[in-house]
């Protein structure tokens, strides 16, 4: 038996950028030829691509790390390094993807084919050819690449359905799903028969099809997590509209069918406001009589009540046809998710900073270029602390610093960088020297 997986957890780390190369122009009767170090290749990227032939999340429950290729280092006389390859993760249509340390939802997927970067791949890092100037002829740096990004994202599956089966345990959902459609759900006489969620696939007159999504028995109190139906009231969140079925030979057919309603009410107010179609099933199970008084009470709540046995097929047909031209006048529902508003901020960490103050005499800097320059940076290459210190003045870190009431002596943190500050009348007007 196939097995159904609608929440998983998962890591994923994108590729190391290749270090760039300190190298030199070896050529004969040329003289001190000049820098020629190569750059690094970059990580590789991870991807998250919408597969419509996936139906669960069970593959990331056997894996559940995903790491994406480093970068090759630069070489000598100016060769770059390979950059590494993408690495394509496939997921159902209806993935909800979420930054687990934030909870911030990242990627909705919904489309076949929509392809979503989820993490950068870290850039390569630049050889010493790159920082060869007028001035500056014998660059003795190069820089290391970056690091690849690593993120714990919580993966939640909303199946894609276009109508949704709502009833109580043993209303008959399972049997009318394998009447109307090539479905073959598990069906038995006894409460929640349906474990998982079952889709079906209906043929329309036209050749085009439909699906409908049997969703596992609910029962009173299921939106607060009794039964099994609150685990699965998220997959009926994304249809046009929705079949209730009742079974005609419970005991309180009508009271059956108000319980569900609630449920959906609690569970959140667009699922109860979507557009139902109610289905009176077992109509061969009953006596004619009682049968009537049920139907007519039913009809005095909706105008669209059908009367079915799902088992013999009474009924089938004239409720199919209804149920097409519902799927041609309903659109699909529109979705307000707070979706990360930027993916490309997102994987790239932007130039805005934080300056903390730690202690008496410390100072954190935070922020995401601050923290990707920090990573290339050589502390015992006087070249690169210089280059790191020009590019934060450039930001205006120092500013913020003086504001906050840096002086000599104080120790400046960056990352893996621990730098000492020192005010240099050599260097000009209180230029700043880490």
């Amino acid at each position: 038996m196939v097995k159904f997986l609608d929440k998983a957890k998962i890591r994923v780390i994108s590729g190391h950028g290749g270090n760039g190369m300190v190298a030199w122009r070896r050529e004969k009767f040329v003289d001190k030829g000049g820098p020629a170090g190569g750059d690094g290749g970059n990580g590789g990227d991870i991807y998250f691509l919408g597969d419509e032939n996936m139906s669960t999340l069970l593959d990331f429950k056997i894996k559940s790390v995903y790491k994406a290729g480093s970068g090759e280092n630069g070489g000598i006389k100016g060769m770059h390094g390979a950059c590494a390859k993408d690495l394509t993760i496939r997921v159902p249509l209806g993935t909800v993807v979420k930054d687990s340390k934030t909870g911030k939802i990242i990627a909705d997927i919904t489309e076949n084919e929509q392809k979503i970067l989820i993490a950068k791949g870290g850039r390569g890092g630049r050889g010493n050819a790159r920082f060869a100037t007028a001035q500056k002829r014998a660059p003795q740096f190069c820089e290391p690449g970056e690091p690849g990004i690593e993120r714990v994202l919580e993966l939640e599956l909303k199946l894609i359905a276009d109508i949704g089966l709502l009833g109580m345990p043993n209303a008959g959902k399972s049997t009318f799903i394998s009447a109307v459609s090539s479905a073959k759900p598990k069906i038995a006489d006894y409460p929640f028969t349906t474990l998982v969620p079952n889709l079906g696939v209906v043929k329309k007159s036209d050749g085009g099809s439909y699906v409908i999504a049997d969703i596992p028995g609910l029962i009173e109190g299921a939106s607060e997590g009794v039964g099994l139906g609150h685990e699965f009231l998220r997959h009926v969140e994304r249809c046009r509209f929705l079949v209730h079925i009742v079974d005609l030979t419970a005991e309180n057919p009508m009271n059956n069918y108000k319980v569900i309603n609630e449920e959906l009410r609690k569970h959140s107010e667009g699922l109860a406001n979507l557009y139902q179609i109610i289905v009176l099933n077992k109509r061969d199970a009953i006596l004619d009589e009682t049968a009537e008084d049920i139907i007519t009470e039913f009809k005095k709540l909706s105008d669209n009540v059908f009367v079915i046995s799902a088992v013999t097929k009474l009924g089938i047909d004239e409720l199919l046809y209804f149920i097409e031209k519902k799927v041609d006048e309903i659109p699909k529902p529109e979705f307000d998710i707070d979706i990360e508003d930027d993916i490309d901020a997102y994987n790239n960490d932007d130039s805005s900073f934080e300056v903390t103050k730690v202690a008496k005499d410390a100072y954190l800097l935070s922020g995401g270029k601050i923290n990707r320059l920090a990573k290339v940076t050589d502390i015992r290459n006087t070249e690169q602390v210089i280059r790191f210190q020009n590019i934060l003045k450039g930001m205006g870190v120092f500013e913020e610093l003086h504001r906050l009431g840096l002086k000599n002596g104080d120790t400046v943190i960056a990352g893996h960088l621990e730098l000492g500050y020192y005010d240099d009348e050599i260097w000009g007007e209180t230029d700043s020297k880490l």
